[in-house]
């Protein structure tokens, strides 16, 4: 396999891009000094040079309940042209296999729980992250609609809230385990006697390490098309990639805070808000294609706080 890796700087991209390795593949990169993924020509002439035979869609513009809020605009836009651009100039180099990464974040706010793949267009999205939803949304019924008009292998991978090693820690532009990694780190820093955190706690999240989802698109691309088929739809292609449980947020800050040693009181300010009240993906579809995460959650929190402590200065600088 030749694969070209959109977002390889990323924490999912450089995760895919280490286990593609591990599988024996050759990639190819291009940092973003030296591809403007939202230029159209400029994607179109670099996919024609590498010609790879398979592409995978990790780059995007990601971001937790705060960012989303304050650039919707951004977050639709910059992701409907980064999948645009990729998806059509892959058609257009003759790429005949893509891997698209989108986010559970596309079903509906109430839709049932766990949420199968079929829940896709049946309801109002969680308004938050709605600009977010649509452009992901938008980029499985381009890979959708390419594999019904000319036949390529597109498939779309829906992973649920994502951590790990290279997450993004930033004070307000992060999701919401790292930026609890990092508030209980600096409280324990700092001798403080409470952390307090957004919403009821209420809420329940699935959490995947970054390392188990670089191996289900690893799994999911190997996959021979007729058994991928037979576990899909012509429209209704994408798979759901999770560990099949979730935690509430108080939970979650419970064992963030046992991991980080802070010793104090944590609270929540109900002023805020919660998002959606539960997002849980069903993931069946991929259990019986025969893959299953493997990293428990406190294991893969201690992992990814061992590698915040190792890159602090690095996080400072950035």
């Amino acid at each position: 396999m030749r694969a070209y890796v959109a977002g390889h700087r990323g924490m999912v991209g450089s995760a895919i891009a280490r286990s593609l390795e591990a599988d024996g593949a050759e990639i190819v990169t291009a940092a973003r000094s030296e591809l403007d993924l939202a230029d159209q020509s400029a994607v179109r002439s670099f996919l024609a040079k590498e010609r790879p035979d398979t592409v995978i869609v990790a780059a995007a513009k990601v971001g937790g309940i705060h960012a989303n809020n304050t650039l919707p605009a951004e977050f639709i836009y910059e992701n409907l042209m980064i999948e645009c651009n990729l998806i059509d100039s892959a058609f257009r180099a003759g790429v005949e296999r893509l891997l698209f990464l989108g986010s559970s974040c596309i079903y509906p706010r109430n839709a049932p729980q766990p949420m199968p793949e079929e829940a896709l267009l049946t309801g109002t999205l969680e308004p938050t992250n709605e600009p977010y939803a649509i452009a992901k949304i938008a980029g499985i019924k381009l890979c959708e609609s390419y594999n019904r008009q000319y036949g390529v292998d597109y498939r779309s991978a829906m992973p649920t809230n994502l951590y790990g090693p290279g997450d993004n820690f930033h004070e307000t532009k992060s999701h919401v385990l790292p930026a609890l990694l990092r508030r209980f780190h600096e409280a324990k820093q700092a001798g403080s006697e409470e952390v307090v955190i957004w919403g009821t706690g209420t809420p329940k999240r699935e959490f995947l390490h970054v390392d188990d989802m670089a191996a289900a698109c690893v799994f999911l691309l190997n996959l021979p098309k007729d058994i991928y088929a037979a576990n899909t739809q012509p429209m209704l292609s994408h798979i759901n990639v999770g560990t099949g449980s979730d935690v509430s947020i108080a939970d979650l800050a419970g064992v963030i805070a046992q991991v980080t040693g802070f010793e104090g009181r944590i609270s929540f300010d109900t002023t805020k808000p919660d998002g959606t009240p539960r997002k849980l993906l069903d993931v069946t579809r991929l259990t019986n294609m025969g893959w299953t995460a493997s990293i428990q959650l406190e294991e893969g929190i201690r992992q990814t706080y061992d590698w915040y402590l190792a890159n602090q200065g690095y996080l400072r600088a950035a």
